[in-house]
């Protein structure tokens, strides 16, 4: 009989590399430790031990589907390549100007953004092109013969081109792509026209030089990837998750890499989009905390929050401006430096401080024995009793709880004066603070509340966590689904192959050009459906238009549907029509007899969304309550009292089985902590259900 054919998911953490392999609707996993100085090994190590656990050879697969943190993380630490920029003459300073204000008028100790490219760095050639395209200076081609000697005086990898309105005629910047990559065929050209062909320009500077920053990393790790993949028996395709929630092909990513800023995250995002459709929730959050960072996420009637717009590396943690902007398509959420190997401090006024430094796989939390010293948040879930030192991680790694009780000393315990079991309580409520503070924030900018929400919590050790960061944002229901600790990799299952251009072209709506917006829908359409063609292997796809609109000398726009098919005039009614009823749902009521301007035009191209199978469903007892398997002595309360809590194995709970807290529901890669004030319930979907009893 011949065996079924599977999709394997694979997402790659700063501490953990996850994978979920898919036969039928039945799904393996695995949790193994990221390999930092050789990721793809990793990845392999991780697959193989999947395929091995489900008897699967490599040939067996149909889909790879991989997300990856490494783009977001280079970013972070910056640990990219040396970058040059060449843009038009006169415009030299334009990433050290920014938006000409301080994202922080009062602080006069304030840290500007890295801006990745320092001065000397930034060259200029002559040309000009006016905000129609035309041409007002042509380029002068000799001036980009002598920037060869001062790239190479600079050590330059990669170089970013960016010319003044270039978004509406790039030739010149296509011109200068050619005249380098003849001279230095190995250097990384990124092009403003091709990366982001929008106005604004410093938005578009920024995200071309953070894309031509991660480009020789990028490509040399999925180049890597594709190749052991290859030579090790899989004959399929490798697709890749982008930012925002979608799966492109291998050859698009090494191109445009900036897009795969949000990559792993995304898949925890449709993970819970997922979730919640099936069990009807219309607004819910996703709480996604791993072994680095923690992600919060938005998500009304099954769709996450997006963007266009976001920071990474913020030199101010929480505060809009202090990062450096990228315009990509994004699935919008906050991510906190808040995982489980998170390292906790003191600072000077004696405060318990979490990350954003973390300890990832390499050495790691000092429980882990791999010669990590320093204490983390998974130091102090240890010390304090919630997690099992002999199933952590399947069983794969033994935490040891003396070094983690002896790092809390030295770290947090020594300088407050408190044994290691308050120390372990106090770093637990510091970090499920600052994740709750970080949400509340992420919240109030978008004019949303948590009263009426569902949190649904996955990651490895976002289980853990989610009842006691519930509470701090008054949340009463919480969802753990099957398998969380792999959540961002099951979601990758779900995706679709999709991919968005995005033009400026700009008019106002009284002088609406029809001929202009049809001739560049046609280009964007058929860019887009390429490159989806080429991954979708003969899915049938789907196109999506939209305009970015906004009332004439306003700064910031709205999203406004457009009709499929060859535009009329008369449509410039519609769209009229369209952005007062979506500027009235966004702001109460729109503003009558005004003009109205659009900025940007864009077009996604997507394989057809299935509708999510049904969950396998199981009869549900009724209110059976299980037997635990065991206790474990936990601490807790404000002052850690230690406490015997029972403990149940997940694989053993069966639908309609409940129990009050406090109590630990135990599997392979994660723990699930049923605080007091909660009472757990299965429902038919085998999801954990968290429900608040108490205020």
């Amino acid at each position: 009989m011949e065996k079924q054919r599977a999709r394997l998911a694979v997402d790659i953490g700063g501490t953990f590399t996850d994978v979920a392999l898919d036969v039928a609707g039945a799904l393996t996993t695995a949790k193994v430790l990221t390999v930092k100085g050789d990721p793809v090994r990793g990845v392999l190590e991780a697959i193989g031990t999947a395929l091995t656990a489900a008897a699967l050879a490599p040939a067996d697969v149909e889909t790879v589907i991989h997300g990856t943190t490494l783009a977001t993380n280079a970013l972070i630490e910056r640990t990219g390549c040396v970058v040059g920029a060449i843009l038009t003459e006169g415009f030299r300073d334009i990433l050290e100007i920014g938006y000409e204000r301080r994202y922080d008028q009062y602080d006069i100790f304030l840290e500007k953004p890295d801006v990745l490219v320092p001065r000397d760095r930034c060259f200029t050639v002559p040309e000009r092109v006016d905000v129609f395209g035309r041409v007002i200076t042509p380029l002068d081609e000799r001036a980009v013969e002598p920037l060869l000697d001062q790239l190479d005086s600079a050590g330059v990898d990669a170089v970013a081109v960016c010319f003044l309105h270039s978004y509406r005629n790039g030739e010149h910047e296509r011109r200068v792509a050619e005249l380098l990559a003849a001279r230095r065929p190995a250097l990384a050209i990124s092009l403003s026209s091709e990366v982001s062909p929008e106005s604004r320009e410093y938005d578009r500077l920024c995200t071309t030089v953070a894309n031509a920053y991660i480009t020789p990393l990028m490509t040399r790790y999925l180049s890597d990837l594709d190749a052991g993949l290859r030579d090790g028996g899989f004959n399929c395709p490798l697709l890749i998750m982008n930012s925002g929630g979608s799966m492109t092909t291998l050859e698009t990513s090494m191109r445009f890499p900036i897009r795969l800023v949000e990559s792993g995250p995304s898949g925890g995002a449709i993970l819970a989009s997922r979730v919640a459709k099936q069990a009807g929730f219309d607004k819910i959050v996703s709480f996604d905390m791993g072994g680095t960072t923690a992600k919060i996420c938005l998500i009304d009637d099954g769709k996450p929050q997006t963007s266009r717009h976001f920071e990474v590396a913020r030199a101010a943690r929480f505060i809009r401006g202090s990062g450096f902007p990228i315009r990509i398509p994004v699935i919008e959420m906050i991510e906190i430096g808040a995982g489980g190997g998170s390292i906790v401090s003191v600072d000077a006024i004696s405060r318990i401080t979490i990350g954003p430094r973390s300890a990832g796989s390499e050495p790691g939390p000092a429980s882990y024995g791999r010669g990590g010293t320093e204490a983390t948040v998974t130091d102090a879930d240890v010390a304090a009793g919630y997690l099992d030192p002999d199933t952590f991680a399947e069983g794969r790694l033994r935490l040891d709880i003396e070094m983690a009780r002896a790092a809390l000393d030295r770290d947090v315990g020594g300088p407050l004066s408190l044994p290691s079991e308050a120390a372990a309580v106090g770093v637990s409520q510091v970090v499920d603070e600052t994740m709750a503070n970080a949400a509340r924030i992420h919240a109030m900018e978008r004019g949303k509340t948590f009263g009426d929400r569902v949190l649904v919590a996955f990651g490895g050790n976002g289980p853990l966590h989610a009842a006691q960061v519930a509470k701090k944002l008054g949340i009463r229901r919480i969802v753990v689904p099957p398998d969380p600790g792999v959540g961002s990799a099951v979601g990758f299952l779900d995706a679709r192959v999709s991919y968005e251009t995005v033009r400026s072209l700009n008019m106002l709506l009284s002088d609406f050009d029809v001929d202009a917006v049809n001739g560049l829908f046609v280009a964007m359409e058929r860019e887009a459906d390429e490159i989806v063609r080429a991954g979708a292997h003969g899915a049938e796809r789907t196109t999506r238009r939209t305009a970015f609109m906004r009332y004439h000398g306003q700064g910031h726009e709205i999203e406004v549907p457009v009709a499929s098919g060859i535009l009329t005039s008369s449509d410039a009614r519609a769209l009229r029509s369209e952005y007062e009823r979506q500027y009235a749902r966004v702001y109460a009521r729109h503003v009558p007899d005004m003009e109205i301007e659009i900025m940007n035009w864009a077009v996604v191209v997507a394989t057809i969304e299935e509708e999510s199978a049904a969950p396998e469903t199981a009869p549900l007892h009724p209110r059976r309550r299980p037997d635990p398997e065991g206790f474990r002595s936990v601490q807790l309360g404000a002052t850690g009292e230690p406490t015997d809590v029972p403990r149940f194995d997940r694989r053993t709970l069966l639908p309609g089985d409940c129990f009050p807290g406090p109590a630990l529901v135990v599997e392979a890669q994660a723990t699930t902590y049923v605080a007091p004030e909660f009472e757990l319930a299965v429902d038919a979907a085998r999801n954990l259900v968290l429900t608040r009893s108490t205020p």
